[in-house]
């Protein structure tokens, strides 16, 4: 009986995870003595469903330790990289490198550039020297083109006075106490998706490393793990989260003034129900961007300035930078202003039976109280279904009102 010698002297077989960059995962058995590029081989066959026509495909591609982000080496052997049973390897593409113009292309790209130039002053003054002039009224033109954001804050912060009002007189009080309560004690931000965070601590990433990462990217494996290897020798990748340590005091100290049920209850419901309005307000605070925190910091502005400013720019990082340039108009304190209540939009609103309907719902009032401070979140209540269709509605009058 003939064996192949190859047979007889393999190494130990080995299970390597693999993963790509769109989510696609599986195990790869190799030996010991199996090279990195033959296993790149096996795992692009794998991803093409056995094809591999282009024999580019090969050197364009890498694999990447995913525990200690280094690029395994093409001619080196899987026990050369010293692999382990079940370690974990990213596949991933290489970015080809910018390719360099001809000269012919830079010259005629320099006469495209020459012919397209704009005009100057001087010859716009030159070619509209005989136009007659017509004045325009912008104030109107400006008035009808209102930022839907920049209003719909003001109608929040109104609309939580009325939905406060209301609730307060509900007769079924006591049932909204403990509905109310407990949608307080599910802090969405507190939340994290438990498989996306075992994907990330299977490849290596400490776990509270990798709780940062999604918190930072909205529960996203890929562009956590991109965060992650960004960061990996970044000295305050392992600081708490600008704003969280705050908030979570904050959060304890609410429960702590709220105390046992029985002494809100011997106040009266409404002093119970005032008191859910003020844990809510305290618990709902703003989360700054620490990206854009730390970035802002670094160009010399205090801290406190900077969270004001993220917090009137909704967490814009450039509008952030020019508001603390700049004349800081609308102030921090302009945020809580609410729309005039007797303006035909808040009437229109106010009218509508799904607004009506929606601001007797505990849940509405917590997402208005969400959106106010982190506007981020509207996408989340708009795509609620208790809370969707009375966001929608408001847009919608808002958007019929603007144009007549």
């Amino acid at each position: 009986m003939f064996v192949q010698e190859e047979k007889i002297f393999a190494g130990k077989v080995l299970k390597i995870h693999i993963c790509t960059m769109d989510g696609t995962e599986w195990l790869e058995e190799v030996t010991e003595d199996t090279t990195i590029e033959k296993l790149k081989e096996k795992c692009l066959k794998q991803c093409l469903h056995g094809q591999l026509e282009d024999p580019k495909t090969l050197t364009h591609h890498k694999l990447i330790h995913a525990a200690t982000e280094r690029v395994l080496s093409d001619t080196k052997s899987v026990a050369d990289e010293n692999l382990k049973e079940k370690d974990v390897l990213l596949l991933i593409k290489k970015r080809p490198p910018p390719t360099l113009p001809k000269m012919g292309d830079v010259s005629s790209e320099e006469k495209k550039k020459q012919d397209n130039k704009a005009p100057d002053k001087d010859a716009i003054l030159k070619a509209t020297a005989g136009l007659t002039t017509h004045h325009m009224d912008r104030t109107v033109t400006q008035h009808n083109i209102r930022d839907f954001q920049t209003e719909l804050r003001k109608i929040l912060v109104s609309l939580i006075e009325v939905a406060q009002k209301l609730l307060a007189l509900n007769p079924d009080a006591v049932e909204l106490f403990k509905k109310a309560n407990a949608m307080l004690d599910e802090d969405e931000e507190d939340r994290v998706d438990e498989t996306a965070l075992q994907q990330l601590t299977e490849m290596g990433f400490p776990e509270s490393r990798a709780i940062k990462a999604l918190r930072l990217n909205h529960m996203s494996v890929t562009q956590a793990m991109e965060w992650l290897i960004e960061h990996v020798d970044d000295p305050s990748v392992d600081a708490p989260i600008p704003g969280q340590d705050s908030s979570m005091a904050a959060g304890a100290a609410a429960a702590a003034t709220a105390g046992p049920s029985t002494s809100a209850s011997a106040s009266g419901p409404k002093d119970e129900l005032t008191e859910i309005f003020k844990r809510i307000r305290r618990k709902r605070e703003f989360r700054p961007d620490s990206r854009a925190v730390i970035a802002l910091m670094e160009m010399g502005f205090d801290e406190k300035e900077v969270v004001d400013a993220l917090r009137v720019n909704n967490n814009q990082q450039d509008a952030a930078c020019e508001w603390l340039l700049g004349d800081r108009k609308p102030s921090p304190e302009d945020l809580d202003k609410g729309i005039d209540t007797d303006s035909p939009l808040f009437q229109a609103i106010l009218e509508n039976p799904v607004v009506q309907l929606g601001l007797t719902n505990p849940k509405t009032l917590l997402a208005f109280e969400d959106m106010l401070e982190n506007p981020l979140n509207s996408t989340q209540w708009m795509n609620d279904p208790e809370t969707g269709p009375v966001m929608l509605q408001i847009s919608r009058i808002f958007q019929t009102l603007n144009r007549t």
